[in-house]
């Protein structure tokens, strides 16, 4: 028996079900993407080079092959890809560190005192 994927590879056969389930849909978003990462103030690089780092911080397996991919024939270099990644690395740990705020608040808020013997597995 084999192992199925978590992951499966995506293949022509998906495309045309995702297109025959919800045409209309799916030509907008086939509009909105190309619109997306068309040309503009921002070249076609750098925005492949952001889509990098937000599918790492998405954790999207087949956005981050899809637009590593893309960068590259946009003519990122492997150091702009990796560099991106490392962007995409500190914002979300630094989101989890910024985010402590609102453990520290509730912990504030909270009437919770430690009890003596948590006070003294502190110490």
């Amino acid at each position: 028996m084999t192992e199925k994927q978590i992951y499966p590879s995506l293949n022509r056969e998906h495309a045309t079900q995702r297109a025959q389930l919800a045409p209309k849909a799916d030509e907008a978003f086939r509009a909105f993407s190309a619109a997306v990462f068309a040309e503009g103030a921002l070249s076609v690089k750098v925005k492949q080079l952001i889509a990098v780092a937000a599918a790492h911080i998405t954790q999207c397996p087949y956005c981050i092959r899809g637009h590593t991919k893309a960068a590259l024939n946009s003519g990122a270099s492997r150091e702009e890809i990796m560099e991106s990644i490392w962007v995409a690395s500190e914002m979300r740990a630094g989101a989890a560190y910024a985010h402590s705020a609102l453990a520290l608040d509730a912990m504030s808020e909270s009437s919770h005192r430690p009890a003596p013997s948590e006070k003294a597995a502190a110490a």
